[in-house]
């Protein structure tokens, strides 16, 4: 199954002068099919030369199909001059309330300023 929509997101970044990296809270808004909220924390690092790689794990509550619950996403971003990469997955076993058992992933399209989502999940 698949649910479409846009969402809204705050980064904020966190002062953690003692580490090479750069940290960042998630707060998220989505609406849509999947109506519901996110918050985690997101871990970058970006190369003199341009590179970059994030990781972020997300705590997702809302309603999907008509049943409520919560989820894990697990975030992995990379990229460089010649390629970009990015996968959001729903952790295994991270279900909870109806949505228990749900599974998949979460696609990430922006353009025009726009952030839209594609969850693909299964029940």
């Amino acid at each position: 199954m698949a649910a479409t929509g846009i969402f809204e997101v705050k980064l904020e970044l966190q002062d953690d002068k003692a580490s090479p990296s750069g940290r960042m809270l998630i707060n998220k808004n989505y609406s849509g099919d999947f109506i519901g909220t996110g918050t985690g924390q997101m871990i970058s690092k970006r190369t003199e030369g341009g590179d970059a790689a994030y990781f972020a794990i997300e705590e997702v509550e809302g309603e999907v199909a008509g049943r409520t619950g919560s989820f894990t996403l697990l975030h992995e971003g990379t990229m460089s001059g010649k390629e970009q990469s990015l996968t959001v997955k729903i952790m295994q076993g991270s279900g909870g309330g109806e949505l228990k058992n749900i599974s998949g992933n979460l696609e990430i399209i922006q353009k025009d300023g726009v952030h839209k989502y594609v969850l693909n999940y299964e029940i």
